[in-house]
């Protein structure tokens, strides 16, 4: 018995080290390297680089991992997280959640098909609604994982809608976004794109 209640306590307190929560404060200290392209508050100043303030924590994570395993490509990262070990990661990525996005504004041309799609989705093609999943505010739901997009420059979600389209980003969990974007026109992901770049 005492050696089953050590093991499920060894257990519990090896996983509570490995799962622990990031701390802000110590991650700010690790994001020199990531204000490079992101800015030091998240709100990258050029198109190309998302904005990850005000990204939930669990997405910032599930990112950082996988670019640094590999499994999402992304060459301008190349290198860049092979020193952070799972604790950095927690931090840097609790640092940035905690930062406020600083959103952009939707081009008039775009907002009512953007708003159109982003709301009540395309029944027709069989795109659901953004907002299902992204939340009506655009800021996500964390606790399915599910990204913040709100306020995002729209390059930068076009250039993702687009590669999740021709499958060259693949890191969404049961290709849901490959799924959607397959059904989007360049037009749709354009005016969805800058739709959500004003919402936040």
């Amino acid at each position: 018995m005492n050696k089953l209640l050590i093991g499920l306590l060894l257990t519990l307190g090896i996983t509570g080290i490995a799962n622990a929560a990031g701390d802000a404060t110590a991650g700010k200290a690790k994001t020199a390297v990531c204000a490079a392209c992101h800015s030091a508050d998240g709100n990258s100043a050029i198109a190309n680089f998302p904005k990850i303030a005000g990204q939930n924590a669990t997405y910032l994570v599930k990112q950082m991992k996988e670019i640094k395993e590999g499994t999402r490509p992304v060459v301008e990262m190349t290198g860049l997280l092979d020193h952070l070990s799972d604790q950095d990661m927690e931090d840097i990525a609790a640092y940035f959640s905690g930062k406020a996005i600083q959103g952009g504004k939707a081009a008039k041309d775009q907002l009512e098909l953007g708003q159109q799609i982003y709301r009540a989705g395309l029944a027709k093609k069989g795109v659901p609604a953004c907002s299902a999943c992204h939340a009506a505010d655009g800021k996500g739901m964390a606790s399915a994982g599910f990204p913040a997009v709100g306020g995002q420059h729209a390059a930068y979600a076009e250039k993702q809608l687009k590669d999740f389209r021709v499958g060259s980003r693949n890191n969404d969990p049961q290709a849901m976004m490959r799924d959607i974007a397959a059904k989007l026109s360049d037009v749709e992901i354009k005016a969805v794109s800058s739709y959500v770049q004003g919402l936040y």
